[in-house]
């Protein structure tokens, strides 16, 4: 493809740059050939020019499209290249917060200097399982592809991480070292992966040192090897260690600190078992405070110091070596202290002050002489041919001589340390296979590079050219594979650099020479550098201004050496005088490190090869003090080098590259230079090189297909889908060269992929114009159309309004007219009527005048008469006042006196009734009396105003009366003119009388005043105590109120409380039940672990010689807890077990095997305690029991005798009494029946007093009578609790309650041991006690002894109950002769006839209750016959079989001779009881039958579900029935333990683990049902009620049966689990089920050839039909509903966390178009929930987070509006979830838009108050807690029919 076609305009490019090594830019026109500039523009819109070399006529890299950024795999990047890879890590580390990234058969990390949540187990089972590629990358997704192809290829692997100082390396081997431990497991008990990740610890705190660069960067080179089993688990390891940095001992950088170790033991010094170091701060030694930074930030040394003992001491290090280890340190930290002084007079001469206090702790630690250490610091020792001479060394020497010393003591220390570490991690058994850890340094440079960095590069060169061939030999296997023409790709071979460091003459050749010269420096070793390879060698250089270094050009860069100390380094010189004082050590651990004696071997050399490598020792030879036979530094490093490429080359590698991103080690930043300056250095840009050197983007057919299907017309697609991507790339790309054809893929050249991606993104934005371009014309047409009805509309309505208004215009001028007619109307009118009225008012004026002028003279005349007759009546009136007044006067008189004294009382009721006021006032209890006090005031008041009244007629009357005399008087005036003198009398009485008058008239108008104002008070009193009481009944009602909304509130707030707390129980219920369902299943593996251990360990004794055992009688209780090992062990296992057996050594007959490991350091204890009296224990144990046994047995016998002779006397004796009394009673009886007078039977008669005698006689005879019979009773209880006592001892069955009464599993587990180990027949206590199985089988005899206590603890509580039953009795029996005197007494008392009557009357009741009692005895004498005939029937039945069987083996002439005898037909019996009858000896074969040979699909097909649980039910009944409580117990527990060994059989078969759940859960519902319970009566029929179980109490059982089905439950969830792994991840994630939405995106992800291959794509369309097959199936077998429908919740959340977990680690599966699919896959499953009717079974809540996180891709994700609805809408997933999506957010397509770092910023600050769990993924191991709801059955058990292919006919229905 030509350049112009690339280089277009708006094409971006990568262009050079001094900061950012690289830039981006657009083309701002196209390239043509011949151009010398690209015009550019940068990403801040400035231009440049970019200028061409013209004799390369090389192009800017191009930049790849944005959909491609942030791949996965560095190779899936169209454009390989350095700029495309740096800026691929950048956007992943920075804005995605990834820090892994494939770059093809590499993995890159870049350390983020932060702790990530993406290590936890959750994540390791996430990778546990999954194909490399399928998954995000991850370091256990590399350690995954290693373990899985060492199962599969059975090939040694080999991990190799590498990188700069800081980059990880050491973290990220831990990592891998985890992942093996955790997903592989140990194979034994001795817990070898937490041994193999406890070596951690410890090798960092003697190996790692805070640097410039790295906190704890490891400064030695380490490989670990992992050893496995056939079984592919963890049985040890081994490591081997490189080059440790023996130099940081005695010298750090700046800011820089020695070996961890030193700085922990500093900070421990106050732990009292280190005060004999005498150790002070880090800052006061010399060692440890060369780099000035004796602190890290963040790490606790004290903290850490703990964990690295703990460690010790798991690996076996035991105390006095760790002190002897802390000894040695702190000797060499006292050692840095010791000072060494010049001699004044002489130069060459120098000493240590005396008693120098350092050297003296030094010595004393050690327990080396102080004068000889002393005196060989400062000396030296030459010896030559013939003397010996001892030189003084100067100050300088002599500290490097003590620098020298301190170094190798550390060095020996740390060897010892590897070894010891080696001989804990060694495995026992024989190695299968390995997988190795290569945990080492990367290529270094620095300012000035010595002899460290030297062996550190040719290490990696060594490293670099393995992995270019490793490289380079995948892809030619790739290419083989696909059958692609094979094109020699050019790589660089580093070949010549490693020739001239180790080759003959070459640089290590020359530097181990010049070490053998007498006076070798490092001057003539530079100069024989210069010599030998300068101006000859290409790759080796010499500086310009130096003589003492040279170059070399490595495959990552020059480097430049100093040659100043690379033979000392080299040499390593340590003088033999001072190794001589510390071999002469008290120190034991000393001595050992300088042993001249050669060093044990390392556990790997002694075993024979491993797989296809030979491992060889990891530990180095100790130092010799002969020259001939040391070995330079150099010269090890590459012997070890070689060993180690040796193992490389015969393992398959595996490679992390690890980054470090800056050096500031600030997080989550990225520096360009540093970055690529290591991607150049590990090999990574080379893995690309080569790569893009051949076909770097690889297609399978389907997938090109499906990507680019939009660039075919339909004519182009064909059936065949190779042929049509054929035909397209022919069309596409013209040059066949760009591509070619494999068997399953396309290959494609470096750019290939970008330009089908340019002309995909060209036709889809064709077709995007096209569909733009027809929307918006629709558009605008629906605008057009929407504004012409709009004008339409605005005129209609105008025209409309200028008619209305000219309308308007109508009316108001013609009501204008109107209006002015009637105006001027108006004004006419009021014209005429102001005339008219004017006209009125002169006629009336005149009219006035005339009249009044009339009537003036009328009047006059009227008046005069008027004045004649006033003055006639005047003097009549006169003449009537004086009489009446006269009279008038008297009568006043008289009641004015009467008036007084009415008043006077009530002025004194006045005075009464404000002296009450002012006493009650403010009392509102009186307010009644004073309102009825009111109301009397008010009557009287009212009746003194009637006596006024009454008054008032009275003077009328008279005034009436005097009137009429008047009249009189008058009348006879003229006869009494006579006695006028009279009449002048009369009116001065009338005068008087008429003042009286008004006085009383003014004392009554007074009292009305005073009963006015009294009235007003007493109101005013009234209505102020209304107030109060209105007051009083306010407040009483606001409290009232007030009351009420307390209580209110007070109920609500415990409503409130009352429903949280009803939550937080039923919280804390599940949880509980989570938690008792969990440690059941954990028993429940404990119990499968513990079968297959004792199977290995019965084929460990049948393989053994001469320690063979067999198992005698063992309890009838062993079945529940062992099956047999045949039936679980597989052929397989057992030989390995026998080779290892064989393979063991013979040991003092000891036996290593995992079941004894742990009780074995118990029964050492127990044998340092016990070791003189453990033989001797048992015999006498046994002696004192036997004999304990036998003196009881005598005693009891004799006992028992004397009591039976005892007994037969009591009884007869009792008998002939009671025979006695009754006939007593009856001649009573007889005598009372007739008929004696009166006088006889009188009280104080002979005869009273006779039957007073007998009765008082008779009931003390019936005391001393209960007396007797409460002894016997007494004394038969206690020869029952003792022959009870004796079938218990003899008893060999362990009940389940007294199992349910232990403590805890061990204390059962070591019953069960040791009851099945006494049970053994005795042997050699010697051979027994070998594995400590005598202290098991005391513990199991102690044990038993405890159960047998319990039982008969048991026992003597139900005969006790029995007792207070049988004293009730006697109660009742004396309240019986009680109520008889009674009767009796009353009787005497009667009269004759009514004491016969009431005699007889009580002989009838008594007669009656006995009739009653005996009819009941005859009621089951009748059921009891009517059994016993039955069984008759059955027995004559099965005789007649016998016999018929009998006769067919006679010869006819016998049968002749026989007599005929008449045959029992036997009727069909039709009363069928619901109950099945076997014998004891049909157990065995009724569980064979009934649940280990039956098949479910047929009984589930045609017969009815449950139909076993029946079955074993009506046995059950029966043998409750008959009372045989060992038959009850016997076959509930071959039950439990047949059902638990057909899941074991068959425990991945779903239909065998549903039907036996559902069998399971019937059989515990009928126990419930019929127990006789009222709580499970309720729905039962009066014939159900009737089957009930009579004599036992299963609720123990019920306990037991429903933890068995809880752990089936658990077991078919794991079925489930299984069974639907494989199909969720491709189902719900990876099939397209809506074709066409989420296009495949061009990411040429290609999976390692060495991955396992998919076996089958599944769909969704496979899950659903699997839930249906899972649903049908456990309808079939009649699985209760509720059941049902909490296995089918399991399911989906079983589907939606593993679908949640995969989404959260696969970047390529969060995107639009997959929320989509996602959503509708959803949809799917609840259509199948509704379809099933299963929507309230909470299945649906369970994919709430799978909907949310699919919404979450699917919904807008740019302003603050859009991340508060992210917010509100994502409350089920946790803040990390949402983060993690938005960060793995990835598009499809070019339309699509990436999530912005800033809106992620935006989420986190809003979520960062929500209290969620941190936890990434969800626990897709959680199981929802079980409950079983009682389901009871309508099923009558008389109805259940037994089909015949069930093979149960030895069953008899009962």
């Amino acid at each position: 493809m030509a350049a112009s076609e690339l280089f277009t305009k708006f094409a971006r490019v990568w262009i050079p740059d001094a900061e950012d090594v690289w830039k981006s830019a657009e083309l701002l026109k196209d390239y043509k050939p011949g151009d010398t500039v690209l015009h550019l523009k940068l990403e801040d819109d400035k231009e440049t020019q970019y200028r061409i070399d013209q004799q390369t006529k090389e192009l800017p890299p191009l930049r790849n499209p944005d959909i491609l950024v942030g791949e996965n795999d560095l190779t899936a990047l169209s454009y390989l290249h350095e700029p495309a890879v740096l800026h691929n890590l950048k956007v992943r580390f920075m804005d995605s917060k990834l820090i892994y990234t494939y770059c093809g058969i590499v993995l890159v990390a870049i350390n983020p200097y932060e702790q990530l949540p993406i290590y936890g187990e959750d994540i390791i089972n996430a990778y546990s399982g999954q194909n490399m590629g399928d998954m995000d990358p991850h370091i256990f997704a590399v350690a995954e592809e290693a373990y899985k192809q060492m199962a599969r290829d059975e090939r040694n692997q080999s991990i190799i991480v590498s990188g700069e100082s800081g980059a990880g390396k050491t973290v990220s081997a831990k990592y891998a070292m985890r992942y093996f431990a955790t997903v592989s497991g140990s194979a034994s008990e001795t817990n070898v992966e937490e041994k193999v990740l406890a070596s951690n610890p410890i090798m960092e705190s003697i190996g790692n040192a805070k640097t410039t660069r790295n906190d704890n960067s490891s400064r030695f080179g380490k490989y670990i090897e992992i050893g496995f089993d056939k079984r592919y688990r963890i049985i040890g390891a081994n490591m081997r260690t490189y080059l440790l940095e023996k130099s940081r001992v005695v010298f750090q950088a700046e800011d820089e600190r020695n070996y961890h170790i030193l700085y922990q033991l500093c900070a421990s010094k106050h732990l009292p078992e280190f005060k004999a170091l005498r150790l002070s701060q880090a800052q006061n030694f010399h060692y440890t405070n060369l780099g000035g930074s004796p602190v890290i930030e963040g790490i606790d040394d004290a903290k850490e110091m703990m964990n690295t003992r703990h460690a010790c001491s798991l690996l076996g290090i035991n105390e006095s070596s760790q002190m002897g280890i802390f000894h040695i340190l702190a000797a060499i930290l006292h050692l840095g202290n010791v000072p060494v002084k010049s001699n004044e007079r002489d130069a060459d001469n120098c000493f240590i002050p005396p008693n120098t206090e350092h050297l003296i702790i030094f010595c004393d630690l050690l327990g080396v002489d102080y004068e000889q250490m002393a005196h060989w610091l400062c000396h030296r020792k030459i010896v030559t041919g013939s003397e010996t001479y001892i030189k003084p060394m100067p100050k300088l020497q002599a500290i490097n001589a003590r620098d020298a010393l301190a170094k190798h003591i550390y060095a020996s220390l740390f060897n010892w340390i590897v070894h010891h570490v080696n001989r804990a991690l060694h495995a026992s058994v024989k190695q299968h296979s390995f997988i190795g850890v290569l945990d080492i340094y990367g290529f270094e440079t620095f300012e000035v590079n010595s002899f460290e960095q030297f062996c550190i590069n040719y290490a990696n060169e060594k490293l670099q050219q393995q992995f270019n061939m490793h490289v380079f030999k995948l892809e030619q296997e790739e290419y083989m594979k696909e059958q692609i023409p094979w094109t020699l790709i050019d790589f660089y071979d580093n070949q010549p650099c490693i020739n001239l460091i180790e080759a003959k003459l070459g640089i290590l050749d020359l530097l181990d020479e010049e070490c053998k010269m007498p006076r070798g420096s490092d001057d003539t070793w530079a100069q024989k550098l210069y010599n030998t390879h300068l101006n000859k060698t290409a790759l080796f250089h010499k500086p310009r201004l130096s003589n003492k270094a040279f170059i070399i050009q490595h495959f990552a860069d020059k480097v430049e050496y100093q040659c100043d100390g690379f033979l000392e380094k080299n040499k390593d010189t340590v003088y033999e005088e001072q190794i001589t004082v510390l071999k002469a050590s008290k120190l034991n651990l000393l001595a050992e490190l300088f042993r001249d004696a050669k060093p044990a071997t390392s556990p790997t050399e002694g075993r024979p090869p491993v797989a296809r490598a030979t491992v060889k020792s990891a530990k180095p030879r100790a130092l010799q003090p002969s020259k001939e036979h040391k070995k330079s530094v150099g010269h090890q490093f590459r012997n070890s080098l070689h060993l180690l490429m040796e193992t490389l080359n015969a393992t398959t590698p595996h490679y992390v590259r690890c980054i470090k991103p800056n050096d500031d080690k600030f997080a989550f930043t990225f520096d360009p230079k540093r970055a690529v300056q290591q991607l150049r250095a590990c090999g990574v840009l080379e893995t690309i090189r080569i790569s893009a050197a051949g076909f770097p983007s690889r297609w399978t057919y389907q997938e090109f297909f499906n990507r680019y299907r939009v660039l075919m017309k339909q004519k182009d697609v064909l059936s065949d889908k190779k042929l049509t991507c054929r035909n397209v790339l022919e069309n596409l790309i013209k040059d066949k060269d760009k591509y070619q054809f494999g068997k399953t893929k396309i290959f494609f050249r470096a750019g290939q992929v970008a330009y089908l991606e340019k002309l995909r993104a060209d036709k889809l934005r064709v077709a995007c114009i096209r569909i733009q371009k027809t929307i918006r014309s629709w558009l605008q047409r629906k605008k057009y159309l929407r504004m012409r009805r709009a004008a339409i509309t605005v005129q209609r309505y105008v025209r409309g309004y200028q008619a209305r208004c000219y309308a308007q215009f109508l009316r108001r001028t013609r009501a204008a007219i109107l209006i002015q007619k009637y105006q001027r109307m108006y004004a006419a009118r009021q014209k005429f009527l102001r005339i008219r009225s004017a006209a009125i008012v002169v006629q009336s004026f005149i009219r006035g005048f005339r009249g009044r002028r009339q009537y003036k003279a009328i009047l006059r005349e009227q008046k005069a008469i008027i004045l004649q007759k006033h003055v006639r009546g005047w003097m009549a009136k006169c003449k009537y006042k004086r009489t009446h007044l006269a009279i008038i006067y008297l009568q006043c008189c008289y009641r004015r006196m009467m008036a007084k004294r009415e008043l006077k009382k009530l002025k004194i009721e006045a005075r009464s009734v404000e002296h009450y006021k002012t006493l009650n006032i403010g009392m509102e209890n009186k307010i009644v009396q004073l309102q009825c006090k009111v109301n009397n005031q008010t009557k009287e008041m009212k009746s003194l105003l009637e006596k006024l009244g009454n008054l008032e007629n009275t003077y009328t009357h008279e005034t009436d009366k005097l009137r009429t005399e008047v009249d009189r008087l008058r009348a006879s005036e003229e006869s009494a003119k006579v006695s006028s003198n009279k009449v002048t009398s009369l009116m001065e009485e009338i005068v008087i009388l008429r003042k009286e008058l008004k006085e009383t008239q003014a004392q009554k108008k007074r009292l009305e005043e005073g009963a006015d104002k009294y009235k007003a008070e007493t109101d005013l009193m009234v209505s102020q105590l209304k107030e109060q009481n209105s007051l009083l009944k306010n407040e009483k009602e606001e409290l009232n109120r007030r009351i009420q909304e307390q209580a209110k509130e007070i109920t609500e707030s415990m409503e409130k409380r009352m429903e949280e707390e009803t939550k937080q129980l039923e919280v804390d219920l599940n949880d509980e039940r989570s938690r008792y369902q969990s440690l059941l299943n954990e028993f429940c593996r404990l119990e499968e672990r513990y079968d297959n251990l004792k199977e290995e360990i019965s084929l460990v004794n049948v393989t053994r010689p001469g320690h063979r055992r067999t198992d005698s009688t063992h309890s009838s209780n062993e079945s529940e807890y062992t099956y047999n090992s045949l039936l679980s062990s597989e052929p397989g296992e057992s030989e390995d077990g026998t080779r290892k057996m064989e393979e063991l050594p013979d040991q003092k007959g000891t036996l290593d095997m995992s079941l004894f490991l742990k009780l074995q350091k118990r029964v050492t204890e127990l044998e340092q305690e016990k070791q003189a009296l453990q033989e001797e224990l048992d015999r006498k144990e046994d002696q004192v029991l036997r004999n304990k046994a036998k003196d009881a047995e005598d005693q009891r016998v004799r006992a028992r005798g004397a009591e039976l002779e005892y007994e037969s006397l009591k009884r007869q004796e009792l008998e002939s009494e009671n025979k006695k009394l009754k006939n007593e009673l009856n001649e009573m009886h007889r005598a009372l029946s007739e008929k004696a007078p009166p006088e006889v039977t009188a009280p104080g008669s002979p005869t009273y007093k006779v039957l007073l005698d007998q009765l008082t006689a008779s009931s003390e005879e019936l005391e001393v009578r209960k007396e007797e019979v409460l002894i016997l009773r007494s004394q038969l209880v206690s020869q029952k609790e003792a022959m009870a006592h004796k079938e218990t001892m003899t008893e060999p069955m362990i009940f389940l309650d007294d199992i349910r009464k232990m403590k805890d599993q061990g204390e059962i587990t070591q019953a069960y041991v040791g009851l099945k180990e006494a049970n053994r027949p005795s042997q050699d206590c010697h051979l027994l006690n070998e594995d400590g199985e005598l202290w098991m089988a005391y513990q199991g005899l102690k044990q038993a002894s405890r159960l047998l206590e319990s039982q008969l603890q048991g026992q003597r509580k139900n005969y006790e109950n029995e007792l207070e039953i049988l004293r009730g009795e006697v109660q009742n029996l004396k309240e019986e002769i009680n109520r008889q005197q009674q009767l009796l007494a009353q009787n005497l008392q009667l009269p004759p006839e009514a004491r016969i009557e009431a005699s007889l009357q009580h002989e009838i009741t008594r007669l009656t209750n006995e009739n009653l009692d005996l009819m009941e005895q005859l009621e089951k004498q009748d059921k009891t016959v009517r059994k016993l005939k039955k069984q008759l029937k059955v027995f004559a039945k099965k005789i007649g079989e016998l016999e018929v069987g009998q006769t067919e083996n006679v010869s006819p002439a016998q049968l002749a001779d026989e007599p005929i005898r008449p045959v029992n037909i036997p009727r069909k019996e039709k009363d069928f009881q619901g109950m099945l009858e076997y014998k004891k000896d049909d157990e065995l074969k009724l569980i064979k039958n009934l649940i280990l040979e039956l098949k479910p699909r047929g009984v589930a097909v045609n017969l009815i579900p449950g139909l076993p649980a029946y079955i074993l039910f009506m046995c059950v009944r029966h043998a409750d029935y008959i009372n045989d409580d060992q038959r009850v117990r016997s076959l509930l527990t071959s039950t439990i333990n047949g059902i638990k060994k057909i899941l074991k059989k068959r425990s991945d078969d779903f239909e065998i683990v549903s039907f036996w759940l559902s069998n399971t859960c019937r059989f515990l519902h009928c126990l419930k049902q019929y127990s006789g319970e009222e709580a499970f009566m309720k729905h039962n029929t009066p014939r159900q009620n009737d089957h009930c179980l009579r004599n036992f109490d299963l609720a123990e059982y019920r306990q037991v049966i429903s933890d068995l089905a809880i752990q089936i439950y658990q077991q078919l969830t794991k079925v489930m689990e299984n069974v639907l792994q494989p199909m969720i991840v491709s189902g719900m994630l990876e099939h397209e089920t809506i074709q066409g939405v989420s296009g495949l995106k061009p990411t040429g992800l290609r999976k390692r050839t060495s991955s396992i291959a998919d076996e089958g794509t599944y769909t969704l369309d496979s899950i659903v039909r699997q839930l249906n097959n899972f649903h049908s199936i456990m309808c079939q077998h009649g699985m209760d509903p509720e059941l049902i429908k909490q296995i089918v919740k399991q399911m989906f959340y079983i589907i939606g966390s593993v679908t949640l977990n995969n989404l959260l680690l696969r970047k390529d599966m969060c995107s639009w178009s997959k929320g989509m699919q996602i959503r509708y896959n959803v949809s799917q499953l609840e259509e199948w929930l509704r379809d099933k009717n299963l929507q309230t079974s909470g299945a649906k809540e369970t994919l709430e987070p799978l909907i949310q996180a699919a919404q979450l891709l699917q919904v807008k994700k740019k302003t603050d509006e859009d991340a508060e609805a992210i917010c509100s809408m994502c409350n089920a997933l946790t803040t990390a979830q949402i983060v993690k999506v938005l960060n793995l957010y990835t598009p499809v397509n070019e339309f699509e838009e990436r999530v912005t770092a800033s809106f992620i910023r935006t989420i986190q600050v809003r979520l960062q108050n929500r209290k969620d769990s941190p936890q990434l993924l969800m626990d897709a191991k959680h199981i929802f807690p079980v409950t079983f709801p009682f389901n009871p059955s309508s099923l009558a058990l008389e109805s259940i029919q037994i089909p015949g292919s069930m093979n149960l006919g030895f069953l008899l229905r009962v």
